[in-house]
């Protein structure tokens, strides 16, 4: 019996090409196709939500930026000015920010969604970022908004965050799940170098002695952060949804890695759209057996790397469909033509 793998192969070898030469891009129809369990996958109404939040672990020096950042970033994003913005804008994404737990009081009438659960984490030096529930009810909303999303016709969406420290919780809930060294897990996040990154580290690995929660969902809130919980939720729900969800780098690699301890299965919806330069999102991109979209250098978080991808996305699923095939266009294959002989 065919496949519907089998048929979307079929279908992608015999378009007007040499078998396999549109590499990487063949690889992503083969992916939206099952996902979208259809042998013509369409890419609609794509959208991307940004969850911001600030972090109790940035009292202790991890970042060199402060926390006042977050707010300011979170409604620079909505003024268009941030690069989410103006890739969002380019490429036809909507793009809604999200307050999970920032520390300051967002306008009410203003473009930014009240979601917030807290002002920001706890410090984990001092208790779990997060209680349980919090964590729990953080998950629940990420869901809710990707729900919204899905009602209103979005089956592509990806997830960026705005949070100063949260390269720390990344780091933390990767060196839990992956069983690697807080060393290896652990970057320059915003900038911090030499003996600021070695403080970094220490401070992590105090964390990470500090406490051994069992489940995923102890890990997340002990270690994790309000935007980056609503992340996992929004990824499950998402995978629940068959959506096609599109994966930034480190921290919503992270979270990503995260939701996979709930549900195994949501690796196969995730495209990973670039290979960060945060040391550790390599790691993380082979213990996944992720091929990244691209690879720019990028850095920079806020889902930036899902925005610049999604062109390339596209490109996969309008070739599928749009493409000529040998039979269509009257081509001859050299794999049908066997009156061709190779000289």
């Amino acid at each position: 019996m065919t496949t519907l793998k089998d048929q979307l192969q079929h279908k992608i070898d015999f378009k007007t090409k040499p078998t396999g030469s549109l590499g990487r891009l063949e690889e992503i129809a083969l992916q939206l196709g099952m996902i979208q369990n259809t042998l013509s996958p369409k890419l609609e109404k794509p959208s991307l939500l940004v969850f911001a939040a600030d972090h109790g672990i940035a009292d202790e020096g991890v970042s060199p930026y402060p926390k006042d950042v977050t707010w300011q970033m979170a409604m620079n994003f909505c003024a268009g000015g941030a690069a989410i913005s103006v890739f969002c804008k380019q490429n036809g994404i909507t793009l809604k920010v999200i307050d999970a737990g920032v520390d300051y009081d967002f306008p009410a009438d203003g473009p930014i969604i009240d979601a917030k659960i807290a002002r920001g984490s706890k410090n984990m030096m001092m208790e779990p970022a997060m209680t349980v529930d919090e964590c729990q009810l953080a998950m629940q909303r990420g869901a809710e908004f990707v729900k919204q999303e899905a009602e209103a016709g979005c089956n592509t969406i990806g997830f960026g965050e705005m949070g100063i420290g949260n390269t720390s919780p990344s780091s933390l809930l990767m060196h839990r799940f992956m069983e690697l060294p807080v060393e290896a897990c652990t970057g320059k996040g915003a900038g911090v170098e030499g003996e600021a990154l070695d403080h970094k580290t220490a401070v992590l690995k105090a964390v990470s002695e500090k406490y051994n929660p069992q489940t995923a969902l102890e890990n997340l809130a002990t270690f994790g952060g309000l935007e980056i919980a609503m992340m996992v939720g929004a990824i499950l729900e998402a995978r629940r949804q068959h959506m096609v969800i599109l994966i930034d780098g480190f921290i919503a690699t992270a979270a990503t890695l995260t939701a996979i301890q709930f549900d195994e299965s949501v690796r196969d919806n995730c495209i990973f759209c670039h290979a960060s330069e945060e040391k550790g999102h390599q790691l993380m991109l082979d213990f996944l057996n992720a091929k990244p979209v691209l690879s720019l250098g990028m850095r920079l978080g806020e889902g930036s790397g899902a925005a610049v991808a999604y062109p390339v996305i596209q490109a996969a699923a309008t070739f599928i469909n749009e493409m000529a095939s040998f039979e269509d266009a009257g081509v001859s294959n050299k794999e049908e033509d066997t009156s061709v002989q190779s000289s």
